[in-house]
């Protein structure tokens, strides 16, 4: 809070100058700069809409005016006055002659809002003072706030953020520097420990031992700002009496004392250990720790740092957890910043899977008339809450079962407060709460991960207790803790998981497995992967992480379990389609319940590693309910099925090899070298080349892979290909590259490669055609709105970083190039991260109807004024031209008429989405296989 009174300090600072306060050209950084200064919103570009356009009615006349801001998750509209207008509830001009204040201009806009847009409230500023319009009590004065009063009375703007988002900002802030206290501490701990004789840092028993003395300072730390010990600073005050060289000895009684119930304790115990509570829960069972001598910086850094200068109740157990972890996880600590999965991202698991059901079942209770009804069934719902069973194999920090508890147990609590109302005691039976952390199972290959992830559900424990005991003022202590075994070490994909639940009492599966591309996989992965596809022949294309979604779907058989998990967009499209998801279909009845199509994932607090994904959520038992699929942009589609791809369409698979659907054009790869780079020239080398060697000038071709073809850049390559020996027998440069060529050759594994060895001067494959060819990158950036094709000549030779497609004329350009076959690649394509992978199967498979000549005709009008588009612009390269902000108008417009034709072609509407245009092509793909 002083934190937030000091940036609103800041904020009137900046603001009460007089150059400051212009109605156009300031309000909008007025407004960014309070909600993320003040309020903590960084993303306040997508936060508060601004110019929002409303169709206004006055004398029979339709006319847009534009609301200056409106924030959609708080419903708060923001009228704007520069500092000249100094009454705010004086009336002035309006543009159509209309004399009204402020407040009834902006009151005018918002009654043509739709109702789901209605304003709870209306703010009027002119830079110098905020008047707030509770819309709820219409007859009442506006609350003022002057601007030199903001940092007293920035709380009575809180509801401009949701106070869950809020929480969340302050969690999420709170947890972070207690993240970077604990990398601290780490550090010198790390040096204590490295002073001891004969100790070698990483030594494990060594980082064990500092992983478990960190977890329990901090615990220990926590415990104090959070009154577990029933006495405030037990544990600060503990460190701050002690000199440095006897900090180490006590602690290890200390740590002991923790470990035994107050009975069994030796009864000469000095007052100040007895006076620590039983904590139990195995948190100071092991008592082969080994501790350092502590430094007098190190006592400092505890007892002033992070004693007395932090408060150690507040933080976010669910990012904590995380941030805990990376920060000393040896693998995570090496990559720099922190790591830790968003609670917003968690939710997007976690909701849809269950809680939204329970959230909607709750809200019915809550707003049942009857008391005595509400009663009954918030105590019914309680039972129900505290039999839920969950289960994360692959559990990390143990963020999912941490966020998962504390929002079951805020829900709980809100039982408690319908069941006993505003009593003022209450004498609670010996089970006071029902949903218990020994319902939520998890499995962790790291120990200390496992370490973290207990400590965090205790801290999410204690956290709801305090609540509970505010709603049913119980007196109960929270210690000793409870037993908190359910998380598991191990390898979760050699572990047989019945051991730890039986499915038949399991409700829900849920996680983030680890991402990790099939061809990094380590050996011990691979074994993994034996178990999980032990009769899966093709499982070696598919990353590591569908090993947990055949490992959950055949433990799950003949249950109720929903399972939900978050992994690369990979395995929803290209080839791993036809093999994941028709395995899981076909052998253990998968059925998609949810899915979140590819959004970043964002996983750490600074540097944020861009990772593209999807959630899946499915069940192995058929579900009448409707499947909901979420898309990136907000949209929401409901349907009866999802496919492998994501879709609302029927389970069918692209084939990625052999014959597609159609076989009337040959397409492939360009010619692939094998040759170090030995026939493949650079534009400098050329040059010396064509100057030395004149008359060998026609053995140079110009060569182009993705990135020339893109980016108008050049390379050139020797092409020896039909060309008379004698030729270039006495060239020294040639000569000299070939042999080069024949020696790598020699050295390699693949048989094919090594017999070409015996022809160093051609390509070991040479798919090069002998007429003009269309040419498609085979990656291409996954941001542009079509993919750039475009011809080249015969006489330009096309590697294997391209796709090429001989004889393809007009019409079959503007098919390519349209909005339809990029909606067809986007689901089919393969990707690197966002990137489109093009293969041969995209095409061949690519549903076509039979056109007839007229609408060929028409296509290929239209794809030629594409062409034509483009030569407006000779100097830019495609990529230039495809770039989202460079597009030219001339060429947008030529490939939106392009869009229209094919659409029509199709059957489909001009106002078609990429999700329409998938499901219909899909349909079409089925019924041309059945064929």
């Amino acid at each position: 809070m002083a934190t937030r009174q000091q940036a609103a300090r800041e904020f009137v600072k900046t603001w009460s100058t007089a150059k400051k306060g212009r109605e156009d050209a300031d309000r909008q950084t007025f407004w960014n700069d309070l909600l993320q200064r003040v309020f903590g919103v960084d993303n306040y570009y997508d936060y508060i809409d601004y110019e929002k356009d409303v169709q206004v009615k006055a004398n029979d006349k339709i006319t847009t005016r534009r609301i200056d801001g409106y924030i959609p998750s708080t419903k708060v509209m923001i009228e704007m006055k520069g500092k000249k207008v100094h009454d705010l509830s004086k009336p002035l001009e309006q543009s159509g002659g209309d004399i009204l204040t402020p407040f009834e201009q902006a009151k005018r806009y918002a009654n043509f809002l739709p109702n789901s847009e209605q304003p709870r409230w209306i703010l009027v500023s002119n830079f110098n003072e905020i008047d707030i319009h509770d819309m709820e009590k219409p007859l009442s004065s506006p609350k003022v706030i002057q601007l030199e009063n903001l940092a007293h009375q920035f709380k009575d703007l809180e509801f401009l953020v949701n106070s869950s988002r809020q929480k969340i900002i302050d969690e999420k802030k709170l947890s972070v520097d207690a993240g970077n206290l604990v990398g601290e501490i780490y550090s010198e701990l790390t040096t204590a420990y490295s002073q001891g004789r004969g100790i070698d840092i990483n030594d494990p028993r060594i980082q064990r031992s500092l992983n478990m003395l960190i977890v329990r300072i901090v615990f220990l730390l926590y415990a104090d700002d959070s009154n577990l010990f029933g006495e405030a600073d037990l544990f600060q005050n503990f460190i701050g009496r002690r000199a440095p060289r006897d900090i180490r000895q006590d602690l290890l009684i200390l740590f002991r004392v923790l470990d035994e119930p107050e009975k069994q304790r030796d009864p000469y115990l000095d007052d100040e250990f007895d006076s620590f509570a039983y904590v139990n829960g195995g948190m100071f069972s092991d008592e082969n720790i080994i501790i350092p001598q502590f430094t007098e910086k190190l006592k400092k850094l505890i007892f002033e740092k992070a004693g007395q200068g932090f408060d150690w109740s507040g933080i976010s157990p669910t990012i904590f957890g995380a941030v805990f972890e990376s920060t000393l996880n040896p693998t995570t600590r090496r990559t720099g910043g922190m790591h830790y999965t968003s609670i917003e991202n968690i939710h997007k698991v976690i909701d849809p899977l269950f809680l939204s059901n329970l959230h909607e079942e709750f809200d019915q209770i809550q707003n049942m008339g009857n008391r005595r009804q509400r009663v009954l069934q918030a105590k019914e719902f309680r039972q129900k809450l505290g039999k839920l069973k969950f289960f994360d194999p692959a559990c990390g920090s143990g963020n999912f079962l941490t966020e998962t508890y504390l929002s079951l147990r805020k829900m709980e609590n809100e039982c408690l407060r319908i069941i006993y109302g505003n009593q003022n005691t209450l004498l609670i039976a010996d089970e006071p709460v029902k949903v218990k952390i020994q319902n939520f199972y998890g499995i962790e290959i790291n120990d200390f991960a496992v370490s973290v992830a207990r400590t965090a559900m205790w801290i999410a424990e204690s956290q709801m207790w305090e609540q509970t005991k505010e709603i049913t003022f119980a007196d109960l202590d929270f210690l000793p803790l409870d037993s908190n075994d359910s998380i598991y070490e191990g390898d979760a994909l050699k572990i047989d998981w019945a051991s730890i639940s039986k499915a038949y009492e399991l409700d829900y599966i849920m996680g983030n497995p680890p991402f990790v591309g099939h061809q990094w996989r380590s050996d011990s992965q691979k074994n993994d992967m034996e178990l999980a596809f032990f009769d899966l022949k093709k499982h070696g294309k598919l990353d590591y992480v569908t090993a947990w979604y055949a490992k959950a779907a055949q433990y799950a058989q003949n249950t109720t379990i929903k399972i939900a998990f978050v992994s690369t967009n990979s395995i929803c499209q290209g080839e791993p389609v036809s093999i994941l998801w028709k395995y899981l279909t076909e052998k253990y009845n998968v059925e998609i319940q949810f899915a979140y199509r590819t959004f970043v994932w964002t996983n750490e607090a600074k540097d944020a590693a861009k990772v593209h994904c999807v959630i899946t959520g499915f069940s192995t038992a058929h579900v009448e309910d409707a499947k909901y699929i979420f898309d990136s942009n907000g949209e929401i589609t409901k349907t009866n099925h999802i496919n492998g791809y994501l879709l609302s369409a029927p389970d069918v698979y692209v084939k990625s090899r052999g014959q597609g659907i159609y076989n009337d054009y040959k397409i492939g790869k360009g010619s692939q070298a094998t040759d170090g780079g030995n026939l493949i020239l650079s534009p400098d080398e050329t040059k010396r080349f064509i100057v030395n060697y004149p008359a060998a000038k026609d053995l140079v071709r110009p060569f182009i892979g993705s990135r020339e073809f893109l980016n108008n850049e050049q390379r050139f390559c020797l092409w020896l290909i039909n060309i008379k020996p004698d030729r270039y027998a006495n060239n020294h440069f040639i000569i000299d590259r070939l042999e080069k060529i024949r020696k790598i050759r020699l050295k390699s594994k693949t048989a094919s490669v090594v017999e070409a060895a015996n022809m160093p001067y051609a390509f070991t494959q040479n798919r090069q055609p002998e007429t003009d060819y269309l040419v498609i990158p085979r990656t291409s950036s996954g941001k542009r709105e079509y993919l750039p094709i475009g011809y080249e000549s015969k006489d330009v030779i096309a590697s294997d970083a391209v796709i090429i497609l001989p004889n393809a004329n007009h019409f079959i350009f503007g098919l390519l190039n349209s909005s339809v076959h990029n909606a067809w690649m986007k689901c089919v394509c393969g990707r690197l991260k966002s990137d489109y992978r093009y293969s041969n199967a995209i095409f061949t498979n690519f549903p076509r109807p039979v056109f007839d000549e007229h609408i060929q005709n028409k296509i290929a009008q239209t794809a030629e004024a594409i062409l034509d588009a483009r030569a407006l612009f000779p100097n830019s390269s495609l990529a230039t031209l495809y770039a989202p902000l460079t597009m030219p108008v001339e060429l947008r417009k030529a490939h939106k008429a392009n869009d229209r034709a094919v659409l029509a072609a199709y059957g489909l509407k001009g106002s078609s989405t990429d999700t329409d245009i998938a499901q219909h092509l899909f349909e079409m793909y089925e019924k041309l296989i059945r064929k």
